[in-house]
């Protein structure tokens, strides 16, 4: 896990930033070193569950959600005691730091192979992965950034409210990631993330259909829980492709971060062109076309790992 201290050295740099361009270099090296984890972390927890004997897969995902929520509590604090970026964002590098140094121990050591491919080949497959990866983080990217607008300006909500949406989301999210291992044993992994992509769907709609702060609440809790075995299901499959996990994991998160990326403006052009409400209707859509793709995810499932 080589790519962590990078990482961590990275997070300080937007900080120290001194204009446009420097916070521009600064934000890519992030986003390029965090990508070089997220790979490595992922490639670890199938390498655990490979060895484990038991699906865990998604349940490292909820302390994924759990640490972000961590994060964001952490950096409002900051906020709130007038802490500036640079001190705070030191603190988090060397907290972060010490954490790694004492985990990685007990880490599964992979060499990698030095014959595996760079790039995996872009099976049909494996490009459906990649979509439902899209749809999925696309969806999650909306909510991070048009939520507390939507309670705002459409559901009549004050300021103090609209950040309850995204908790709520961020919240059921991390839940719902702890008990989806369980539920995909039982169930399987196309029933639970087709289930959860049209649950997801559902309390969208719901929010924005009944356009009240109590309902948008509870409908982006819905959509939390939905959406929270989605995307680790997708990258899960990703690893049993019968390809080398690393590259596949890296097309299918590639295309997924994309959204998430894609999202927010996406959203912002028709919020534009028609209104937020109607703009957000696309990631309904989104979650339906991510319930059909499910198929894909499932596939080969008795081939994986099935619990003790």
């Amino acid at each position: 896990m080589a790519a962590a201290p990078l990482y961590l050295g990275a997070v300080v740099l937007p900080a120290l930033a001194v204009d446009t361009a420097t916070l521009l270099l600064a934000v890519v090296v992030v986003g390029a070193a965090n990508g070089v984890l997220d790979i490595a972390m992922n490639a670890q927890g199938l390498a655990v569950e490979r060895a484990s004997g038991r699906r865990l897969f998604s349940s490292l995902h909820a302390a994924f959600s759990f640490g972000a929520l961590a994060g964001a509590g952490g950096a409002a604090a900051a906020a709130a005691a007038d802490i500036a970026p640079l001190p705070h964002l030191a603190a988090s590098a060397v907290v972060g730091a010490a954490l790694a140094a004492a985990l990685t121990p007990g880490l599964l050591r992979d060499r990698g192979d030095a014959d595996a491919p760079r790039f995996a080949r872009p099976s049909r497959r494996l490009a459906a992965l990649g979509v439902v990866a899209f749809c999925a983080l696309l969806a999650e990217g909306a909510v991070f950034d048009w939520s507390g607008v939507y309670f705002t300006t459409q559901a009549g909500a004050s300021a103090g409210l609209a950040p309850l949406g995204l908790a709520a989301f961020s919240l059921f999210m991390g839940v719902g990631r702890l008990g989806a291992d369980r539920t995909a044993a039982r169930i399987g992994s196309t029933l639970t993330a087709r289930t959860g992509a049209l649950l997801a769907a559902l309390g969208l709609g719901v929010a924005l259909a009944l356009a009240t702060p109590a309902a948008a609440i509870a409908g982006f809790a819905l959509m939390g829980l939905g959406l929270s075995a989605v995307f680790p299901l997708t990258l899960r499959a990703s690893g049993f492709t019968g390809q080398p996990a690393a590259p596949s994991l890296a097309a299918v998160s590639t295309l997924g971060y994309g959204g998430f990326l894609a999202g927010p403006p996406v959203i912002g052009l028709l919020a534009e062109a028609t209104d937020l409400r109607s703009a957000l209707a696309l990631v309904c859509f989104l979650c339906t076309v991510a319930a059909a793709l499910a198929t894909h995810i499932g596939r080969g499932e008795a081939d994986r790992v099935r619990p003790q």
